[in-house]
């Protein structure tokens, strides 16, 4: 095994060091991620292109933490799993869905900074008191 150089090691970027509080979901496991989740989940359909995207990545990994006991925030790449953003009409992104139940009980489109995030889902019944 070689050992890698000090400027290798150096390229990694910082997401990958930290625990993520997100869950990664795909075509795959949606099913039994999503719609038969025991509690609501937010998913987020992005894409690693998506300047937007990135935006608010750092609030949804706030919220997966704050929120961990009301709520699973999933994160769905579009180009990697093409099939559920189909199913479910998404033509912009970031949007946000959320599963309540098996069904989608609500949808938000672009970007937002967390606060808005956290005010629509304590709209939905989604919050630290609910």
């Amino acid at each position: 095994m070689q050992a890698m150089k000090p400027r290798e090691r150096l390229n990694y970027p910082k997401r990958d060091l930290l625990l993520m509080s997100t869950v990664k979901v795909t075509d795959e496991s949606f099913e039994q991620d999503v719609l038969k989740a025991d509690k609501p989940v937010l998913v987020d359909f992005w894409a690693e292109w998506c300047g937007p995207c990135k935006q608010i990545a750092p609030a949804l990994e706030a919220i997966a933490e704050e929120l961990a006991d009301h709520v699973t925030v999933a994160k769905l790449n579009i180009e990697e799993s093409p099939t559920t953003p189909s199913r479910y009409g998404v033509r912009g992104i970031p949007t946000m869905m959320l599963f309540r139940g098996g069904q989608m009980a609500a949808m938000k489109v672009g970007a937002m900074p967390k606060q808005k995030i956290l005010e629509w889902l304590s709209e939905t019944g989604v919050s630290a008191t609910a």
